[in-house]
């Protein structure tokens, strides 16, 4: 599994899950809060199925000498 995610990708899907999470807790708490498990956990791998599917890639790559 290859990191196909930039940090500011990351960052971006961290905050976001962690606030869909919050809401099962705080706001309206409902359960569909809990799919901002996915973004939370990509961020947290760096590596997100759909990017490799689409072959799209926001991590920058280090150029071989």
């Amino acid at each position: 599994m290859t990191i196909n995610m930039g940090s500011a990708d990351r960052v971006i899907r961290g905050i976001v899950g962690v606030v869909l999470i919050a809401l099962v807790f705080v706001g309206p708490q409902t359960p569909w809060g809990w799919i901002g498990i996915i973004p939370l956990a990509t961020a947290l791998i760096g590596n997100c199925p759909a990017y490799s599917i689409f072959g799209i890639k926001t991590c920058k790559t280090k150029p071989k000498h």
